[in-house]
């Protein structure tokens, strides 16, 4: 199987859901089961399929949690030497060239992307278009709306 790029900031985010849903989410489930079954029937006993509902989530959720961290690349940005390239875990600084907004985001791993946060995924159009350029060069990107035209101020690894 492929590694998957995961910063270490996102890797450790991972092991902290993961160790919230086996000390927290995954007992609490199953006091909630035990508390549904001692209500007898069980066939129309609501609170306990929603239980056993919940219970399948959270069982699934850190299934996939482990096999994501299991087949992580962590890549720490900070380590980087890319000779001011843009990487996966670069912070870049853009200036839109049509309205002038300037933004920062850094590009991470499809788990990592949160654009309140400024976090791009490396598999998102404008992270395809600013791997491997430098800073001074024109990225075009292929956006809905048209091709939008970035110019890259800076590039830190951070």
């Amino acid at each position: 199987m492929n590694k998957t790029p995961l910063t270490v900031a996102g890797a450790e985010k991972l092991r902290a859901e993961l160790h919230r849903l086996k000390t927290v989410e995954r007992p609490s489930v199953i006091a909630a089961i035990a508390e549904a079954r001692s209500h007898g029937d069980l066939s129309e006993n609501a609170e306990y399929e929603a239980a056993k509902d919940r219970q399948g989530f959270i069982e699934g959720r850190i299934m996939e949690v482990e096999s994501k961290l299991a087949n992580a690349q962590i890549i720490d940005p900070t380590l980087l030497d890319a000779d001011g390239r843009c990487v996966f875990g670069a912070t870049v600084e853009l200036e839109d060239l049509d309205s002038g907004q300037v933004v920062t985001y850094q590009i991470v791993g499809d788990d990592e992307a949160d654009i309140k946060e400024n976090k791009i995924s490396i598999s998102s159009p404008i992270a395809r278009a600013l791997i491997g350029k430098y800073a001074g060069d024109i990225a075009e990107v292929q956006a809905p709306g048209g091709v939008r035209e970035y110019e890259i101020l800076d590039v830190r690894y951070v």
